[in-house]
């Protein structure tokens, strides 16, 4: 399922959602312009590694209570295709829970959201060398928002059956829940497989963290979350 749109409109323009979304195709156009050499040295700077991370937790380093790679691999993309579809994500459910949130919260709900996602995946495999990068797990964590905040919002949805496509609106809630247990699926049966390209505990790791976070956002500031 690739979603088109939703049904719930927010009430004011949603800046942070776009410039965070101009900010990750920007980033990924610079890639796109590095030669080989730049970018080894580019992704060894900026992705997360976590071998590299588990080693500056153990030495007890500064690196490790403050390590960059956590927020800036999710700026990184690997691919035309990684970038747009996490942005359309984006798109599509960030500016409801931005509305909801604010501006400021929503900017750290969603970096939050990104660490945790980080630190799921790296704990399922603390010694990988592959790099991590990508916004998916601070993606996840705003659909982690969304569930509880508009699970009777439509998703208008584009549908591949077969051979066939259609299109039809979903509620919310079953939508994203389909898309949470198809990443649990995935990450259970990725671990102990080596090399795997797709950070599914990064998925899962940000989107309970978009639920907790939420649900203490909504305790504290006791907004309506039944739409």
């Amino acid at each position: 399922m690739i979603p088109l749109r939703d049904s719930t409109r927010s009430r004011s323009f949603p800046i942070v959602t776009v410039t965070l979304i101009v900010l990750n195709l920007l980033i990924f156009t610079r890639q796109t312009t590095l030669g080989q050499h730049e970018m080894i040295r580019f992704l060894s700077q900026y992705t997360l590694i976590p071998a590299r991370f588990t080693e500056s937790i153990q030495s007890l380093s500064l690196a490790g209570l403050f390590h960059p790679p956590l927020v800036t691999s999710t700026f990184l993309h690997g691919s035309w295709f990684h970038v747009i579809s996490n942005m359309l994500y984006l798109w599509i459910f960030g500016d409801n829970i931005e509305d909801k949130l604010g501006r400021v919260r929503y900017l750290l709900f969603y970096l939050l959201a990104g660490i945790a996602g980080n630190l799921a995946h790296i704990m399922t495999d603390p010694v990988s060398p592959i790099p991590l990068l990508g916004a998916s797990g601070a993606v996840a964590g705003v659909l982690g928002a969304y569930i509880i905040t508009f699970p009777r919002a439509r998703i208008t949805s584009l549908i591949f059956i077969l051979f066939f496509i259609t299109i039809r609106d979903i509620p919310a809630f079953y939508f994203l829940l389909i898309w949470f247990l198809l990443q649990v699926f995935n990450g259970i049966s990725s671990l102990g497989i080596m090399g795997t390209t797709v950070a599914w505990w990064a998925h899962i790791g940000g989107f309970l963290t978009g639920i907790l976070l939420m649900s203490l956002f909504k305790k504290r500031t006791g907004f309506n979350t039944i739409h």
